[in-house]
């Protein structure tokens, strides 16, 4: 088993000197990783989400999602983490016991958390993308989602999503095919589902012989390298693949509360989805003292993950 201790907690004030006068501790609940299989393929997507801000302006959220594919599972998971997670394994940052010893200013050099980490952090927040592991544990789909404070995992038989398969071959980028970016190089069929309350138009490569895809997608024969939601809320597009080796960790720690999909589903959306929450996201929190807290001037990282001060409007990615 690998541990390590990724979750900072402190209470940030940022003095006219900057990162010089950051003060922080660590917590000791530390997020625990177990190496469950090794990636053959590492795949990145855009995800992007049309919504309001708390005044009703348009917006639209972005974040970067990689996809591990696996001999045995998969796993969807914020880009940042794993780059994060490559980082300390290739020995570019601090290892967690190396941490422990440091002073906060030896632990900063060559690294600007307020640059690095916490714009990527706060784009996710908007984003409510969770971990997702395909086949983990066998015939199984694993799950860990953040309703702050909590961390919430679900395990769950993997379901059969029902395809309706377009013969039609697409290029992917060309008149007709009704996306707007470009995959280069991947001829692309088409295919329609219902998942979890949302109809999904996929393209998928079967030059690539795999069936897996970004978050809960799957099952095609060959990778999902765009899906859009029929709303035109949801999208995820492939920017990036690459056939190279990574470990794939499984991940918990001493705060997951485990539940079932359909609760975790009915919280998710009715924490979100109040009309309160644009505008106060921290409205159904009742002791911040009670939990690790990390400030800013537009949020906060609330055990691990990060909550802003006025949220957008909540577009579930499943509805039920």
């Amino acid at each position: 088993m690998m541990t390590f201790a990724l979750t900072l907690s402190a209470q940030m004030q940022a003095q006219n000197d900057g990162l010089d006068d950051i003060m922080a501790e660590m917590i000791a609940a530390k997020v625990h990783q177990v190496c469950i299989d090794t990636a053959n393929l590492v795949v990145a997507y855009d995800y992007e989400c049309r919504t309001q801000d708390a005044d009703g302006k348009a917006v639209t959220d972005r974040m970067k999602l990689c996809l591990l594919v696996g001999r045995h599972c998969t796993r969807s998971f914020p880009y940042r983490k794993f780059r994060k997670e490559r980082e300390w394994a290739e020995g570019k940052k601090q290892s967690a016991a190396d941490f422990l010893q440091l002073s906060k200013r030896e632990y900063m050099e060559g690294y600007d958390f307020f640059s690095d980490e916490l714009p990527l952090l706060r784009a996710e927040s908007f984003c409510f993308m969770p971990q997702v592991w395909t086949d983990y544990p066998e015939g199984q789909v694993t799950v860990r989602d953040a309703i702050p404070p909590s961390i919430y995992e679900t395990q769950e038989k993997r379901k059969n999503i029902k395809w309706t398969l377009n013969d039609e071959r697409l290029r992917v980028g060309e008149q007709g095919s009704g996306i707007t970016q470009t995959v280069a190089g991947y001829q692309c069929k088409t295919a329609v589902c219902q998942l979890h309350g949302l109809k999904w138009t996929v393209r998928y490569a079967e030059d690539i012989p795999t069936t897996a895809g970004p978050w809960k997608l799957c099952g095609l024969p060959g990778l999902i390298v765009e899906a859009v939601s029929d709303d035109g809320i949801h999208r995820f597009t492939l920017t990036e693949l690459q056939h190279a080796t990574a470990p794939i960790f499984y991940e918990t720690n001493a705060i997951t509360v485990k539940t079932s999909e359909e609760k975790l589903i009915k919280n998710r959306n009715k924490t979100f989805g109040n009309r309160l929450y644009p505008k106060d996201s921290h409205y159904y929190i009742a002791n911040l003292q009670s939990v690790d807290v990390v400030y800013d001037d537009e949020g906060s990282i609330i055990n691990g993950t990060y909550v802003s001060n006025k949220a957008h409007v909540y577009m579930p990615l499943e509805k039920e």
